[in-house]
């Protein structure tokens, strides 16, 4: 029997359980921090998160201060509850065993599991207060740490496990490509979208960003003068390649800017074009879009003519198709350019057979497959194997689809219909 009043020993009780209880939280709360947001802190000259991201930058003194305690006031907490076993009921076993029950029961429920779950959910707020805490104690009690941690590092050497040095953490791309989507209320939308396309661009070639060779406007340096004239002055583009008779066979690019007081002038004439030609330059389809960005900043170069692996001219890429692929289209368009894709009331939407795959995919919010063919034109074609009529019906990836006009041996309009259960709302 003990001469401590009952009351004093439950109240002892009580205050073992809270200590542990604080323990489990700090173990929670720091190892679920989010490490980044504890660094923006610090960095904005939070004293506790500069020391909770201190402790953090070794995890196995952390651990080892916070699980001493945990464990010693557990520990604690059963022999005291044994003697107030003895206490109420004696020595008898059922008593014993019972008291067992309880404490674990108590542990769990007051000590554990509940400071866990609160932990978890308040990391970020409570990191940076309990590092005031758990600083001081390491900085004491660092020597029995130190040589528990000795064992700790025998164990795992047996076991040829290594830790990360410094609680260093790798994030991959696609779990920062969530952490920007999860972002919602901190991220306005539009940069959000920026970011979630820069993430895309190591997947994107060249190829999938493209104008198709059949879009492009080229001058033929062999035509009638006139008709050379004619072209310059009503073309809206600033830069135009020019070819020798085919489309493969070209010889420059002529620069509308720098030519265009010569055609007013009425001095155009062939070697006066040849002579204001610059060399063109090449890229090949396969090359991913970032690495593409740096080709034209290296080169100082706005516009590539891309090729296939044969060699032959596929289509065009200028910077301003890079920009479009992380910022989105431009409100401006050429005459007879894309319309709008979005759908209308009904759930349908009119598109032009020559639009991306991605283009359409990314405004219709839809899946149709992009490994293969890169136009809504080359994908119904490779399903039909054959060139199809107008008004036949499809149904491609889930997307019903109507073919509206077929011209010049390619599907030149389509109506899709939107699939159901599906909410119409454009990707990030």
């Amino acid at each position: 029997m003990t001469d401590v009043p009952l009351p004093a020993l439950l109240a002892a009780l009580a205050g073992l359980l809270i200590i542990s209880g604080f323990f489990s939280l700090a173990e929670t709360a720091m190892m679920a921090a989010t490490r980044y947001r504890l660094k923006a802190t610090a960095e904005g000259g939070h004293r506790g998160a500069r020391r909770a991201m201190e402790l953090l930058a070794t995890t196995d003194r952390l651990l080892g201060v916070i699980l001493l305690f945990n464990n010693l006031v557990n520990a604690a907490a059963a022999t005291l509850v044994s003697v107030i076993t003895i206490e109420l009921f004696g020595d008898q076993e059922w008593a014993l065993g019972a008291g067992t029950l309880a404490v674990t029961f108590l542990i769990l429920v007051f000590s554990e599991i509940s400071p866990k779950v609160v932990g978890a959910a308040y990391a970020d707020r409570l990191a940076p207060w309990l590092g005031y805490v758990l600083a001081p104690l390491l900085r004491v009690f660092h020597p029995i740490v130190w040589f528990v941690n000795l064992f700790v590092s025998a164990l795992l050497r047996t076991l040829r496990l290594r830790p990360l040095q410094n609680g260093a953490t790798q994030v991959s791309p696609q779990e920062l490509r969530a952490l920007v989507l999860e972002a919602g209320n901190f991220i306005p939308p539009k940069h959000r979208s920026i970011l979630v396309n820069l993430f895309e661009l190591e997947d994107i070639t060249v190829a999938d960003a493209m104008t198709p060779r059949g879009q492009i406007e080229a001058l033929d340096i062999n035509a009638p003068l006139e008709e050379i004239h004619h072209q310059i002055a009503t073309c809206y583009h600033t830069r135009l390649p020019v070819c020798d008779g085919d489309f493969d066979q070209v010889i420059g690019i002529l620069h509308l800017r720098r030519f265009v007081a010569a055609a007013l002038a009425d001095e155009l004439d062939r070697e006066n074009l040849r002579e204001r030609l610059t060399k063109p330059y090449f890229v090949p389809g396969s090359t991913p879009l970032f690495a593409q960005i740096q080709y034209f900043q290296e080169n100082r170069q706005r516009m590539a003519l891309v090729v296939d692996e044969y060699g032959e001219v596929e289509g065009l890429i200028t910077l301003e198709d890079l920009v479009e692929e992380l910022i989105g289209k431009f409100t401006t368009s050429l005459p007879g350019g894309h319309a709008l894709l979005a759908w209308d009331k009904d759930g349908d939407a009119v598109v032009e057979g020559g639009r991306s795959l991605r283009e359409i995919n990314r405004h219709l919010a839809i899946s149709l497959p992009t490994t293969g063919p890169r136009t809504l034109n080359g994908l119904i074609l490779e399903h039909f194997q054959d060139i199809p009529e107008a008004g036949i019906s499809v149904r491609i990836a889930g997307v019903p689809m109507e073919i509206l006009q077929t011209q010049d041996r390619m599907v030149k309009i389509v109506r899709m219909t939107r699939p159901k259960g599906h909410n119409g709302a454009p990707a990030p």
